[in-house]
């Protein structure tokens, strides 16, 4: 039974308590309604019928500036394609011409993901996945303080390990080893199987290949940031950064804000990358994540529309504009005059990190 077929056996229920008491006034009483509302319910039944008592069906009202169903349907389709990003993320990836150039606010997609039941993540990766996902109420904690001030790419690399998980398949524990530019937020992230924790062979790996790619475009290593964990800690890896010229630095215990551009890179890669993978696939694989992750790192560091906190939209200065002129000069690059002094915020750094000119923009790469 629905709320209208209670609804209307009610008022049919007024009537006939009223026919059997022959008091209205004391029907009304019992049932809680006003003597006026018997007498147009009875009005009605009277030269329509009592099929006249069913509540009328109405469509919600489409006001004037609502939008339209084609860009609806445009949103849907690639909140459903991207699971992983958020109403911000994808107003900023539908203004793209390779995605039709719609215009439509972060607010104005979440308006329209809710109208389809659809403004969470976890309703998302549900819809993806095949199953129903409980709500999942969407933590936006408050901006740290800014306290990284870095003007030049290689001058801090911020490192860290994220458990992927154990795979069917797959002889161990798949680890994914990360690191990020803090001036310039290109990004190197590998995945590796170990027998359980994170490997120092690995890490010292993956700190000669970021010295590798900054000595091809003219920088050098020169601080690596990273935790307290054994892999940073043990002799392999601090003898790898010695023969690459980096120093390296440590996180106070307890205080992982400290290294909160690799920190929130991984979320990003987390929320953006492994969480619609292992709701698409049944039983991911060992090779098809890394793939995968060899492909997102393409999107992210060469295609993907980031956005803005703070300053003027349009700022983003990338890695390929700046790494190109400083290599074309002997002397100090050209483009350390104009870089402003300005702390760069250890969370937002992946979002925007060096604001030069609102007119320049590039894709955040090295090649």
């Amino acid at each position: 039974m629905t709320e209208d077929d209670a609804l209307y056996r009610f008022r049919l229920r007024v009537l006939a308590l009223a026919h059997e008491l022959g008091n209205t006034r004391a029907a009304c009483r019992a049932m809680g309604i006003h003597p006026s509302t018997f007498y147009r319910w009875r009005g009605q039944v009277l030269r329509f019928g009592p099929e006249i008592l069913r509540p009328r069906e109405r469509r919600r009202p489409r006001m004037a500036n609502q939008t339209s169903p084609f860009i609806e349907q445009r949103v849907v389709a690639f909140a459903l394609g991207h699971p992983g990003f958020g109403p911000a993320r994808i107003s900023a990836e539908l203004r793209r011409p390779k995605w039709g150039g719609v215009v439509l606010s972060p607010n104005g997609v979440h308006r329209v993901l809710r109208r389809h039941g659809l403004n969470t993540r976890a309703k998302r990766l549900g819809l993806v996945a095949g199953y129903a996902a409980p709500p999942e109420p969407e933590r936006r904690p408050p901006s740290p303080e800014r306290h990284l001030n870095v003007s030049r790419p290689g001058e801090m690399v911020q490192m860290d390990c994220f458990f992927i998980g154990r795979l069917s398949g797959a002889k161990g524990a798949v680890w994914q080893y990360t690191a990020i530019d803090v001036a310039s937020a290109h990004c190197w992230a590998e995945l590796h199987l170990t027998p359980r924790n994170p490997s120092a062979r690995w890490t010292s790996e993956l700190a000669r290949r970021v010295a590798a790619d900054l000595a091809s475009r003219g920088w050098s290593l020169e601080k690596v940031m990273s935790d307290n964990a054994s892999e940073f800690r043990s002799a392999e890896f601090e003898q790898a950064l010695a023969r690459v010229g980096a120093r390296h630095l440590f996180i106070h215990a307890g205080r992982p804000q400290t290294n909160g551009v690799v920190e929130r890179v991984q979320q990003t890669i987390l929320e953006e990358c492994w969480k619609p993978a292992f709701a698409r696939y049944l039983i991911p694989k060992y090779t098809g994540l890394r793939l995968g992750l060899e492909h997102y790192l393409r999107y992210y560091n060469g295609d993907r529309a980031h956005g803005h906190q703070g300053p003027e939209a349009g700022g983003v200065v990338v890695a390929a504009e700046v790494v190109a002129a400083g290599a074309s000069s002997s002397s100090s690059p050209p483009h350390a005059a104009r870089i402003p002094s300005t702390a760069i915020s250890a969370t937002s750094a992946p979002r925007f990190l060096i604001f030069i000119s609102p007119s320049l923009r590039a894709p955040r790469s090295f090649d």
